[in-house]
């Protein structure tokens, strides 16, 4: 009952926050009312309680020309290459630009829209042709297009890979780590032509029993029995994929916020004092971040319940025990694949040496083929995006892909 709970109080409040967000809309849209006092602090009280509450809704990706060092200015073409039940695969290339090099970005299925990675894409695309996996809403899924495991998530990146063809590259963001890992190695064990020709894994589980931080601790408080009972909710009947399983997404964000309480809580007063304030470029971009942040989709329980319990509770790959429908994947097997492991400085979700340790378990990749960054001075998330992942980062991954080529 706590998801139809929880749509209930979401579809009573969802008037209030439209009419406040059409409020502040309103105020704003004149500059001298909006430099007024009292229109200040009445557009301040209106954003905050337009944002009180989630949306389930895709943001737009948004994805800005490209500008080349001489000034010329390249539009993005964003396009729907393939699709399948639960994710299409979105391709982002420079207009009238052919040649570059193709790469799989894989996306988080972690509770927030593939989106998330906006930032990603956008320093991608320069120098690539980036093909994303945009995972869709379960809740918005019939129940007749089956269930979602880890294995119909691992299939998924191989039938994208393989659209991209030989000789095209791979990227996980995080949690995916582990499922590209995985991938290639299936890839690569069965002589695949289409085997990423280069694999880059930033600040993912590959390994939790390093450094295990607060995330990882939690997963070994409970048996994954307890996961099942707790947090898995069947979806309310008002939604295309009623009664389908699901780890609600409203209940992953609320805990991921429970472990940072003070620092939101500020970032909303800062909010507020900056809107009442008029430092309204400031303000509007505290305000992004949460829209993003707060848009929000449900995980099918199936696919949630064993990346717990494989990844973060037993540790299957690591261990070298991991089963891909019933038999046994080794990294091992991958001998050609360049590899690339980012970790950030600062991650309090991944940590240090986690992602490292995927460079191990590929024995037979020679060490001239592997890399290791650690980016000093950054979090999680400025692994993948932010100034440090753009001026940083992102060269070691260009550096090392045209090294393939």
């Amino acid at each position: 009952m706590i998801y139809q709970n929880y749509q209930t109080i979401a579809n009573w409040n969802e008037p209030f926050r439209i009419f406040a967000e059409q409020a502040f809309r309103f105020i704003g849209q004149g500059h001298k009312a909006q430099d007024h006092p009292l229109a200040k602090g009445w557009m301040a009280w209106y954003e905050q309680i337009s944002m009180m509450g989630f949306t389930h809704q895709r943001p737009e990706f948004l994805i800005q020309p490209v500008v080349t060092p001489d000034g010329q200015s390249t539009e993005i073409k964003e396009e729907i290459v393939s699709q399948s039940p639960f994710c299409h695969l979105i391709r982002f290339c420079k207009v009238n630009t052919t040649g570059l090099p193709k790469i799989l970005l894989a996306a988080p299925m972690s509770g927030h829209f593939a989106t998330l990675l906006r930032s990603t894409v956008q320093t991608l695309v320069q120098d690539h042709d980036v093909y994303l996996t945009d995972w869709l809403n379960v809740r918005d899924i019939p129940l007749s297009a089956g269930e979602f495991d880890l294995d119909a998530y691992i299939d998924e990146l191989i039938g994208f890979q393989r659209i991209l063809g030989p000789g095209a590259h791979m990227m996980g963001v995080c949690q995916p780590t582990v499922a590209c890992l995985v991938a290639a190695s299936i890839m690569a064990e069965a002589a695949d032509p289409c085997t990423p020709a280069s694999l880059t894994l930033m600040a993912g589980p590959i390994d939790t029993r390093i450094n295990p931080t607060k995330v990882n601790e939690l997963a070994m408080t409970k048996p994954i029995a307890w996961f099942e009972k707790n947090l898995i909710s069947k979806v309310p009947m008002q939604f295309a994929g009623k009664g389908r399983s699901v780890y609600p997404g409203f209940l992953q964000l609320t805990a991921f916020m429970s472990m940072n309480t003070e620092r939101h809580k500020k970032s909303f007063r800062d909010l507020y004092a900056l809107r009442k304030s008029g430092e309204h470029e400031k303000a509007d971009a505290i305000k992004d971040f949460y829209k993003e942040y707060f848009a929000i989709m449900d995980l099918a329980a199936p696919f949630y319940l064993q990346t717990v319990e494989n990844v973060f509770q037993k540790h299957l790959l690591p261990q070298g025990a991991w089963q891909y429908k019933g038999r046994s994947i080794s990294p091992g097997a991958l001998k050609k694949t360049f590899l690339l492991t980012v970790e950030g400085e600062r991650d309090d979700i991944c940590g240090i040496g986690q992602t490292l340790a995927a460079q191990d378990l590929c024995t037979r990749i020679p060490p001239y083929m592997k890399t290791h960054h650690l980016q000093a001075g950054v979090g999680h998330y400025g692994v993948f995006s932010g100034k440090k992942w753009h001026t940083q980062i992102y060269p070691v991954v260009r550096s090392m892909i045209q090294s393939t080529q």
